[in-house]
């Protein structure tokens, strides 16, 4: 059976096995084989609008909400600003890098895929575990983090009641499938991008001196000269790096989703590009004002983390101005957004779990899907994951967090890093097998030079990171602190190993000539399609770049 409309293969029952390896096929000089039944192909259930809120406002919670306020404190508004345009510079120029591999290959696993077959077996091992641990070990954090939330208004509440009753609706969401993910993320990304722009305007408001109750009158820059722009010099703003890291996690989902998505030629470039505008408009600016209104030395930001959101940068900022009633509603936004990045959590743990299955690099009943398309076992892994929030009724839980949470720290790097590389190696090996550049349905507008920009931003943000963990802000060097700022590093280079001894696989690369460029690779047939690739084709250099934003 073929698709009518795209010529692409159907499974007996009509599953799209497009984005599919072939049966036997050999994967990557792995020395593994893939094989996909009608039972074990993801359905294609996400709409555009779907990957456009995914890409907008799939991953702004704790991060932005609450974490930033950790950051101001320790670097000041300077740092913090720098910083987070730093880090959303990296994740521009990786975009369009994904953007680019995901509408050539809109597998499952995406970027994990990309590492195993453009650069190394052993990597892409590494990076798909790194990758999947990372977000299971977020979990537990943003089920606390919404718990934390309600604290706001009852504290004498346990927090475990509310962890529970997260978890619940998560579970909910799951019987939904990949659809009831896309129409999730889709509500709450409309909440959080109408609460950003209306805090904007807000803290437009305050910092002229517009809210009657404020005592402070017009700020200005006033915050920026005393107590200061920045605040622990370069260490501080070193500090910055791994919470901007940690809050613009999730942006590369919309390549993940890509092997699930109705139409990833036109729907992943349109979400690409939309990673400008929450870059500037959600961070940037909100971060940029939040600098203006809150002082960096106010104590209660040293508890943006750990008591409750009375403590965020957002709340703060309102309550300083004593504006009733507000700092309620926010707060419900709060709640809102770490629930969507919990339900992210949820989606991209069990989707690259089930990919590293497929590629029997995790055991093989992961692969197994039930009617309705969803990974039923990695589900259930991901939820028991969710479970250990409970750690928090403990004495030891604030020291159990940290640890797990020094998994997740860097592996958002690791990952960017390897889909800039990936795409390198990608038009290395296309070039060396004598392919045209005109046969890449959607090229990023940047090229392999964004790609190159976005790899060696990475390194130089990791070789900082290493810095502040050897001599970390405020105390001599110590082994703890290492290991909190940069676990992450020493279980990618430990599965990296680990995989190459296992199976005795010691070449370091994929030669280009040898790459695979055909499995997964999706056929563009449709004529519109063809006439929208010509015109793209056709553009000037310049048009390329501001297409590539705008």
């Amino acid at each position: 059976m073929v698709n009518p409309i795209t010529e692409a293969p159907l499974s007996e029952k009509g599953h799209d096995l497009s984005g599919a390896p072939e049966y036997g096929k050999t994967d990557y000089e792995a020395g593994v084989t893939t094989s996909v039944d009608d039972d074990q192909v993801l359905h294609r259930e996400l709409k555009s609008r779907h990957m456009q809120m995914i890409a907008i406002g799939g991953s702004i919670g704790a991060g932005l909400f609450v974490s930033s306020g950790g950051s101001l404190s320790t670097g000041g508004p300077g740092s913090l600003l720098l910083g987070f345009m730093l880090i959303g510079l990296l994740l521009l120029f990786t975009m369009q890098s994904l953007g680019e591999l995901a509408v050539m290959y809109p597998v499952n696993g995406a970027f994990f895929d990309y590492s195993l077959r453009f650069i190394d077996p052993s990597w892409g091992f590494s990076m798909g575990w790194l990758y999947a641990l990372s977000w299971f070990c977020v979990l537990p954090y943003e089920l606390t983090a919404a718990g934390l939330t309600i604290r706001f208004w009852r504290e004498d509440l346990n927090i475990g009641i509310w962890i529970t009753v997260f978890l619940v609706v998560l579970i909910i969401i799951q019987v939904f499938g990949v659809r009831g993910y896309g129409e999730v993320e889709f509500v709450l990304a409309i909440i959080k991008i109408v609460a950003c722009i209306g805090f904007v305007i807000l803290a437009i408001i305050i910092d002229c001196g517009g809210v009657p109750t404020d005592k402070r009158g017009y700020i200005g820059a006033h915050y920026w000269h005393k107590p200061g722009a920045f605040h622990n010099g370069f260490k501080g703003f070193v500090s910055v790096f791994t919470n901007a890291a940690f809050a613009f996690s999730g942006t590369e989902l919309v390549g993940l989703a890509a092997a699930e998505a109705a139409n990833p030629r036109v729907t992943l470039p349109r979400a690409s590009k939309q990673v400008f505008w929450r870059i500037c408009g959600f961070y940037v600016v909100t971060l940029f004002l939040i600098g203006l209104i809150v002082p960096y030395d106010s104590d209660q930001l040293l508890n943006s983390a750990t008591s409750n959101t009375k403590d965020s940068p957002f709340v703060l900022a309102i309550r300083l101005a004593n504006i009733p009633a507000l700092p309620s509603i926010f707060n419900v936004v709060i709640t809102i957004s770490v629930i969507s990045v919990a339900n992210s959590c949820t989606f991209a743990s069990t989707r690259t779990i089930h990919a590293l299955a497929h590629k029997q690099m995790a055991p093989r009943f992961l692969t197994w899907l039930d009617s309705k398309g969803r990974p039923v076992w990695a589900i259930v892994i991901q939820i028991c994951f969710g479970l250990l929030a409970f750690i928090n009724e403990a004495s030891v839980g604030t020291t159990f967090f940290t640890w797990l949470l020094s998994i997740s720290g860097l592996a958002g790097l690791f990952c960017w890093g390897s889909i800039c590389f990936s795409h390198i190696r990608f038009r290395a090996g296309w070039k060396a097998q004598g392919r045209s550049l005109d046969e890449i349905p959607w090229r990023s507008p940047l090229g392999v030079w964004g790609s190159w920009c976005g790899f060696l931003l990475v390194m130089l943000c990791l070789i900082a990171e290493f810095y502040i963990s050897v001599w970390p802000l405020g105390s001599s060097p110590n082994a703890t602190s290492f290991f909190e700022n940069y676990l992450a590093a020493v279980v990618a280079i430990a599965l990296w190993l680990g995989w190459k001894v296992y199976t005795r696989q010691w070449k370091m690369w994929v030669s280009a000539k040898d790459m695979d460029l055909d499995t997964g690779r999706r056929s563009f047939v449709d004529e519109e399609e063809e006439k929208i690739d010509v015109a793209l084709k056709q553009r000037s250099v310049f048009k390329r770049v501001v297409d590539a934003i705008f």
